[in-house]
């Protein structure tokens, strides 16, 4: 049986059909497995990649999605490699974070060497969440206004992690999590045909998990300074002085 949790939804954004899977899925799989609700949003459907049909990678998605416990809807920011970062654009993820009202928001990070899509979706659902919180925006009237607690970054490859935020690991070291994180990632099979992207992010999972002492860690990056009640969340770290 799952651990029962009172947290909020997580919502996670991919611009590809298996952007959240190969960047943070072993967090997905540990949120879900201790009962948080978790809702992807994918913004394409990888019509430009090399592998892979967009009817193909969409079922891949689903699969992916359905392993992970989560559910997934797509929406259309202009098509695979078409992605421009505009109000329009913008407005359109934040009626679904109002839709949704989750309190996290996972998104691929910004820096600039990687996918130009990833880097265009990060600042797009950055500012989403922002106008989200805004009553008086007329595109969203019919909605209420929602504020998140908190946005994270994470990185589909390690040239996307930033060196200018700090970061957050998280534990998903547990077998049974990496094995679910792991089925997710194969689901993808048209993406593993010239490369083995599922054994590339273990790898980086289990080095970040060795330099904290741990199996295997994701590191997600905060969007904003985290607030906590009291320093008990922050007695774990990465190094034992």
């Amino acid at each position: 049986m799952k651990p029962t949790t009172d947290a909020g939804l997580l919502l996670a954004f991919g611009a590809h059909p298996d952007d959240i899977e190969f960047g943070c899925g072993g967090v997905i799989a540990r949120e879900t497995r201790n009962g948080r609700r978790v809702h992807f949003v994918v913004c394409s459907r990888g019509e430009a990649g090399s592998n892979g049909t967009p009817a193909g990678r969409t079922r891949e998605a689903k699969q992916a999605a359905a392993v992970l416990g989560a559910m997934i809807e797509f929406v259309n920011l202009g098509g695979d490699a078409h992605f421009e970062v505009k109000p329009q654009h913008a407005i359109k993820l934040a009626a679904i974070i109002r839709r949704l009202r989750p309190s996290i928001v996972l998104t691929p990070s910004v820096v600039e060497n990687q996918h130009p899509d990833h880097v265009c979706l990060g600042r797009l659902v950055r500012d989403a969440a922002r106008l989200a919180r805004y009553g008086g925006l007329r595109e969203l009237k019919r909605q209420r206004p929602h504020g998140i607690g908190q946005l994270f970054f994470y990185a589909v490859s390690p040239e996307a992690e930033p060196t200018d935020h700090g970061r957050v690991l998280v534990d998903v070291s547990d077998p049974e999590i990496v094995a679910t994180w792991t089925a997710a990632m194969a689901a993808h099979a048209s993406q593993m045909r010239t490369r083995n992207y599922g054994e590339l992010q273990l790898a980086r999972a289990r080095l970040n998990g060795l330099r904290a002492g741990l199996g295997h860690a994701i590191p997600l990056f905060p969007g904003d300074a985290i607030v906590v009640d009291s320093l008990v969340a922050l007695e774990r770290a990465a190094r034992r002085f």
